[in-house]
C-alpha cells in the first residue's frame, strides 16, 4: 500500500491543509460534507475538504497544479479515473491491474501516488459472496473496470460487461480477462457502473439492458450510482425482493479507505455514513 506521512504541523502553519474531489461534473457530490465531518470526527480542524469541478480537457493541468495549491489528496470521480492513473508518477498493483483509478495522494516533492479504493469498498459491501459467483457489469469505464477487476480476484466464476457501445465492452474484456455482453441474462451479482439514474428515474431502465421486471434473475444488485433518493434500480431490486447495495454505501466505504490513506489516521465510519445519509 502506498502512504504518504501525515504533514508536520509546523509546515502547514498558517495555512490549510487541502483535500477535494475531482470530477466533471461534481455538484451532485455528497463527498464534501462526507469528508468534513469525517476530519471533524478526528480532530483535524485545519483540513479542508472541497469540489474540485474540472472538465476532462483541463484535468492532467489542474491536477498537476494542487500540491503546491497546498493539497495533500484528492479522490477522483466520472470521468476522470482512468485518466488519473495514466497522470500518477507511482500507482499502487491493484490501480495498475485494474487501470484506473480513484484515489490520488501528493507528497511534499510534489509526486502523484494513485489508488484504487472502489475494488475494495465494492467487496466489502457484497450481501452474496463473488466467489463462483456468475456477475453482470453494466459500464466501460474507471468504476466498471474496478468492478471486474475485483470479482475476478475475488473468484467470480464468470464475469461479463456490457455497455451501450460493444466496442468499449470488448477493450475492457480483451484487457481485464472477462467476456463482453451484448444483453442482460441471468447473474448471482449485477453492477451498474453507468451514471444512468444520477439524474432522474424517468428514463433509467430505457438506457439500460434490463427491465424493472427482470431483477428477479439476480442474485444481488449493486448501484454506483446515488442521489437524492433510492435510484430505480435499487428501488426495483428491493421490491423484488433482490437484495441491493446503494451508491451511498459505496461511496463511504471507498472514501473511509481514501481517507486513512490521505490522513493516516482510522476513518471515523459512522459519522461518514451518517452525513451522507443526513442522519
Amino acid at each position: 500500500m502506498l502512504a504518504i506521512p501525515p504533514a508536520k504541523p509546523e509546515a502547514r502553519a498558517g495555512r490549510h491543509t487541502r483535500l477535494g474531489v475531482l470530477g466533471w461534473p461534481v455538484a451532485h457530490s455528497r463527498s464534501p460534507q462526507m469528508m468534513a465531518a469525517a476530519l471533524a470526527a478526528v480532530g483535524l480542524d485545519d483540513w479542508r475538504y472541497q469540489l474540485l469541478p474540472v472538465p476532462p480537457e483541463l484535468f492532467a493541468e489542474t491536477t498537476r497544479a494542487l500540491p503546491a495549491a497546498g493539497f495533500r489528496g484528492a479522490n477522483v470521480t466520472i470521468p476522470h479515473k482512468e485518466a488519473a492513473l495514466a497522470l500518477a508518477d507511482e500507482a499502487t498493483q491493484s490501480a495498475r491491474a485494474i487501470g484506473a483509478a480513484n484515489t490520488l495522494m501528493f507528497d511534499p516533492s510534489g509526486r502523484t501516488l494513485a489508488d484504487n479504493t472502489d475494488a475494495p469498498a465494492l467487496l466489502a459491501s457484497l450481501p452474496c459472496s463473488p466467489r463462483g459467483a456468475s456477475a453482470l457489469v453494466l459500464g466501460a469505464g474507471g468504476s466498471a473496470r474496478a468492478a471486474v477487476w475485483a470479482l475476478r480476484s475475488a473468484g467470480a466464476s464468470e464475469v461479463r460487461v456490457w455497455n451501450r457501445s460493444p466496442e468499449r465492452a470488448r477493450r475492457l474484456a480483451a484487457e481485464l480477462g472477462c467476456r463482453a455482453a451484448a444483453d442482460a441474462r441471468p447473474a448471482d451479482v449485477l453492477i451498474n457502473c453507468t451514471p444512468v439514474g444520477r439524474d432522474g428515474d424517468a428514463l433509467a431502465f430505457k438506457q439500460l439492458p434490463l427491465g424493472a421486471d427482470e431483477l428477479a434473475m439476480f442474485g444481488c444488485v449493486v448501484d454506483f450510482v446515488y442521489g437524492g433518493q433510492e435510484t430505480a434500480l435499487v428501488r426495483a431490486a428491493r421490491a423484488a425482493g433482490v437484495p441491493a447495495v446503494d451508491g451511498l454505501e459505496l461511496l463511504v466505504g471507498q472514501g473511509a479507505l481514501s481517507f486513512e490513506r490521505f490522513t493516516g489516521r482510522p476513518a471515523p465510519v459512522a459519522a461518514m455514513r451518517a452525513a451522507v445519509r443526513g442522519r
